[in-house]
């Protein structure tokens, strides 16, 4: 995998994890239990740490897992700042059928983190990978109707969500893939989306300006992946989308803030300097950015024992949360918080394939803190 020009598939589908079942079968291959609520840490949380030194961390969510997994509330309580939900704000689960809206699940999030003064940002009004069947016939009838179905859902969450998100991912992934990685795009360097087809680049733009036009005050965000490593493939990556950013800006589009989604890879090079002037060329732009949904994978050619592993991870983790710092960076979430219910155990687009499981994520399967848990710490206390 290091010599192959395949993306970092920050892309995939991150779907829900299915039940108790698939976190079951998978403890079983790891021979794990799960500790009593509380009984994995003690001492502050990393958002503790982080909010001594003004910065944010936080973690994607799901409202299920809160609900039913007390082991997984308990260190979502200790440990997360902010919390993004990594379903339940996304169009398909939100509007699965035209003008039918559903926001059980979103404000379950919502309301277990306003009960322990946690705020949640919002994920994501427009993403090609959650766009329900609906909605992909409805915009493929032309510019007016597809126009028309975005301005409606973006008004009707925004309008739900007001008082209590303030954030909001407003679109996700818009930037092509380099050529070498997958079919080339033929729009150019935007990914090739039904919203693209249907409204032409200045789909982004519409995006944008109709949620500035719901909340004046609210944080919109330019969210994407692949932009992190050191290698051709995410340089061009890092062009496009200044080049995307830039124009935007221009256009005085009210854009306030960039995610770096950074799911990152062990077996891809990672250099300090080079990460670190790519988001301070993003802040130059005026714009904040933040780190959106971290993870760490692994690779072939890796150490077989955990330690080993754990180190490599923390290393890493250590060498872009310190980048990051250095670029401006104030906001980091990981995408989950737990070994045991990260997609990359349950999503085969990115699970390893030898049948070993990803420990790319502050908790181990146990919820117990670990190495990649203190690099992390020692960064946001050096800041």
């Amino acid at each position: 995998m290091a010599a192959s020009p395949l993306p970092p598939a920050g892309g995939v589908c991150r779907r829900v994890l299915l039940g108790t079942s698939l976190a079951a079968a998978a403890a079983g291959r790891a021979g794990a239990q799960a500790l009593q609520p509380g009984a994995a840490a003690a001492g502050p949380g990393l958002y503790q740490i982080a909010r001594e030194k003004g910065l944010t961390f936080g973690a994607a969510v799901q409202a299920g897992l809160l609900a039913s997994d007390a082991s997984y509330a308990a260190a979502y309580e200790r440990e997360a700042g902010l919390l993004v939900p990594e379903f339940e704000g996304k169009w398909a689960t939100l509007q699965p059928r035209e003008g039918e809206f559903d926001f059980a699940q979103l404000d379950a999030i919502v309301q277990w983190g306003l009960a322990r003064g946690r705020a949640t940002r919002g994920h994501a009004l427009v993403w090609h990978e959650s766009f329900p069947q609906w909605a992909v016939a409805a915009v493929a009838e032309g510019a007016p109707r597809a126009r028309a179905v975005m301005a409606a859902h973006i008004a009707r969450v925004l309008s739900t969500t007001r008082l209590r998100i303030r954030d909001w991912d407003v679109v996700n992934e818009a930037v092509a893939d380099p050529p070498g990685s997958d079919t080339p795009q033929p729009e150019g360097e935007l990914r090739n989306t039904p919203l693209l087809r249907a409204l032409g680049p200045s789909y982004i733009e519409t995006a944008f300006r109709m949620a500035r036009e719901q909340d004046a005050t609210l944080r919109l965000v330019l969210n994407d992946y692949g932009l992190e490593e050191d290698t051709p493939w995410a340089e061009e990556k890092r062009r496009r989308l200044l080049v995307l950013v830039r124009g935007l800006v221009q256009r005085k589009v009210p854009l306030d803030a960039v995610g770096i989604q950074a799911h990152l890879q062990i077996v891809r090079p990672f250099s300090r300097p080079v990460f670190r002037d790519f988001v301070r060329a993003l802040r130059a732009e005026g714009l904040a950015v933040l780190v959106t949904e971290l993870d760490i994978r692994e690779g072939n050619g890796i150490p077989e024992d955990y330690v080993a592993r754990d180190r490599l991870v923390a290393e890493r983790a250590a060498a872009f949360t310190e980048a990051a710092l250095e670029g401006g960076v104030r906001t980091f979430l990981t995408w989950g918080l737990v070994d045991r219910y990260s997609w990359l155990v349950s999503e085969p687009g990115v699970a390893r394939q030898d049948g070993k499981l990803h420990r790319g994520l502050p908790l181990d399967w146990e919820f117990s803190r670990k190495e990649m848990w203190r690099a992390m710490a020692q960064a946001f206390a050096a800041a």
